[in-house]
């Protein structure tokens, strides 16, 4: 489980002996007491960008969805028979915000709202299935 960030001079004091004073990573974690992957992914993130700082911790920035979230309740509330592929059509379509299901999932269920059927509807569903051929003629008779 990832603790909190070292501080940035360990990190550059690290990087600077693999990359100046020519130590393995390995070598350069056993040094400074860190993790092998530590020192691999500081020296990877100076090479690729000169980053030295560790990134941001915390909580995610809001979702994109949230600039629609009353359009979307509304919708829900008007239209509740919407699968989430049609509401995510709709919302591109209408507000040209692109977004996936599993995103509107995420946001409905964030919200308390679940797109599962009732057990009600289910058991009546089941119960007008059991009743075979009988009551209903076939099309092709």
């Amino acid at each position: 489980m990832p603790g909190k960030p070292r501080s940035e001079d360990l990190r550059v004091r690290a990087i600077e002996a693999v990359l100046k004073d020519g130590l393995s990573r390995r070598e350069a974690a056993r040094r400074f007491k860190v993790g092998d992957a530590s020192v691999i992914r500081w020296v990877a993130a100076y090479e690729a960008d000169g980053r030295t700082r560790p990134l941001p911790v915390g909580r995610r920035k809001a979702s994109k969805l949230e600039a629609c979230r009353d359009w979307l309740l509304a919708l829900r509330r008007d239209e509740n028979d919407l699968t989430l592929e049609a509401i995510a059509e709709r919302l591109r379509a209408e507000h040209g915000v692109a977004t996936d299901k599993s995103r509107l999932s995420r946001f409905f269920a964030a919200e308390g709202i679940s797109f599962k059927k009732n057990r009600a509807r289910q058991r009546a569903g089941a119960a007008g299935r059991g009743r075979g051929a009988g009551g209903v003629e076939s099309c092709a008779g």
